[in-house]
């Protein structure tokens, strides 16, 4: 099962919003407050929420569309990888 991590802080209304559309949406996933690690802080600060897979990202904004669309691409390519 792909593993899929929402970079995050407290208080920001936009990774709400995007909590929001991954539960809604039936998305298993785990929110990862930035603010805990300097490198992610670094990486993430000015483009939170993140919704990320792997290696893979997909940056705010984004919307229930969009989303979905990034997620179906995703498990194709895992679907090939497992051969």
């Amino acid at each position: 099962m792909t593993q899929y991590i929402l970079y995050s802080t407290w208080g920001c209304h936009l990774c709400e919003q995007a909590e929001a559309l991954l539960t809604d949406a039936g998305v298993n996933f785990q929110v990862l407050d930035i603010i805990d690690d300097e490198q992610l802080l670094q990486q993430f600060r000015v483009h939170i929420p993140v919704l990320a897979s792997g290696n893979e990202l997909l940056y705010w904004p984004f919307d229930a569309d969009s989303m979905a669309s990034w997620l179906k691409i995703l498990n194709s390519k895992h679907e090939k990888s497992k051969g």
